[in-house]
């Protein structure tokens, strides 16, 4: 499912107009990543969060050059659903 869809979806089940709706979910986006950036994590009670993780500083090879670089500490953003959410995919996806 792209942006397009779920833009439709919204649209669809609530009467409101697809540029509105497109907005909104532009700025939902907009302002998960702008707090994320910010170190501030999102909690969506009964969806999931959005968490920033930190990455320790690690070795790594390059096996074409033989050679080792050092990967720095770093933040990566993060997703975890909520355990209703789980549950609810668990049991209703189709392998």
């Amino acid at each position: 499912m792209t942006k397009a869809d779920i833009v439709n979806e919204i649209s669809k089940q609530t009467g409101i107009e697809k540029i509105a709706v497109q907005r909104t979910v532009e700025a939902f986006m907009e302002t998960v990543k702008g707090n994320l950036v910010k170190g501030k994590n999102v909690y969506l009670r009964g969806f999931g969060s959005f968490i920033v993780k930190k990455r320790a500083e690690k070795t790594a090879r390059n096996i074409s050059k033989n050679t080792t670089i050092i990967i720095p500490e770093h933040f990566i953003p993060s997703f975890k659903p909520s355990k209703s959410f789980v549950v609810k995919v668990k049991s209703n996806v189709k392998n």
